[in-house]
């Protein structure tokens, strides 16, 4: 075991992915020389040569285009999206090609070895257009794998999942705690499932659900409510496409009570899907009605940041108006 921050875990995962198959290839906006903007990448083109990790032109469509192309003939490329506020550009390539690709030949051919690899959310202060969480657009496309991690240890294991997944994977990284979020990992390889949620605390009143950076306030918001004598039930659902949605029922109809949190705006929002499917489901077992507690419908704003994100106390509030109704 060794000590990792978020970052550390991913450059670990992408070494040995790259260490064990010579067609995995890393490239996207600086990610050679100076291992990407927040040095994800480091120190991978001086191992593995220019030929498998390299710059590309700040053209974010002709990245997944070109990884496209790649996956299409054999190779295993792992593309990165600087933001992913700005992998929209890239929307026409992931959402018509990469997921329809196998679907479009009845897979005679397919781009399943593609994995993008991009930060996502707010806490950094990055305003408008460096906090956005636009998982909830790519999970209406099927054809698609949807990865969201929330500490060292889940980053390295899902991020090898998912590069030797036989299927395109988005892999949504929490840049809020790339370096806030440290832990023990193991330093061989090793993978966790995709598409399976992982129950972190077991409880008896209420199931709180969230992914990625906002599974710590998840937490802090279950210890609050435990010191009112509520029981919270706490899980990651890791993967968005395709979601587990069996542990997650069977955690409603234990506790009767439901709320989601992301960071994504409310409206379209992927806990909207999530509370129509565990309303369909669970609807006889349950006690109140599902909470959202989640970002706001506006742009992400700059100097309100802290006032828009929904943090531990707000989800707080949340837990005790359901618990009470």
């Amino acid at each position: 075991m060794a000590e990792m921050n978020l970052l550390q875990a991913i450059n670990n995962a992408l070494d040995i992915a790259m260490a064990g198959n010579d067609k995995v290839i890393c490239f996207g906006e600086d990610v050679g020389v100076f291992g990407g903007v927040f040095r994800a990448t480091s120190h991978l083109q001086e191992k593995y040569g220019r030929e498998r990790c390299f710059n590309t032109p700040l053209v974010e469509q002709g990245i997944i285009g070109f990884a496209n192309g790649l996956a299409a003939q054999g190779s295993i490329p792992v593309a990165e999206i600087q933001f992913a506020d700005y992998i929209f550009p890239a929307f026409d390539q992931i959402v018509n090609e990469a997921a329809k690709f196998r679907y479009r030949s009845g897979n005679l051919f397919n781009v399943g070895g593609l994995t993008i690899r991009t930060p996502y959310g707010g806490g950094i202060a990055g305003g408008l257009y460096h906090s956005q969480s636009p998982e909830a657009y790519f999970a209406h496309t099927p054809g698609l794998k949807i990865v969201v991690p929330r500490n060292p240890h889940q980053a390295k294991g899902l991020l090898l999942a998912a590069i030797r997944d036989p299927n395109p994977v988005l892999f949504f990284e929490p840049k809020r705690i790339y370096r806030a979020a440290v832990g023990e990992v193991p330093e061989e390889d090793y993978e966790l499932p995709l598409g399976q949620a992982e129950i972190l605390k077991e409880g008896e009143d209420i199931t709180l659900l969230a992914w990625g950076a906002q599974m710590g306030y998840l937490e802090k918001a279950a210890a609050l409510a435990e010191k009112e004598g509520i029981s919270c039930e706490v899980i990651d659902l890791r993967s968005i496409l395709p979601w587990d949605i069996d542990t997650l029922a069977r955690s409603v109809m234990k506790t009767g009570r439901l709320l989601i949190s992301h960071e994504a705006p409310l409206t379209g929002g992927f806990a909207g899907e999530i509370a129509a499917t565990i309303q369909e489901r669970c609807f006889l077992y349950l006690e109140s009605p599902i909470t959202r507690v989640t970002g706001l419908d506006t742009p992400f704003p700059l100097v309100l940041e802290k006032e828009y994100l929904p943090d531990h106390l707000k989800i707080f509030e949340a837990i005790k108006h359901s618990v009470n109704y």
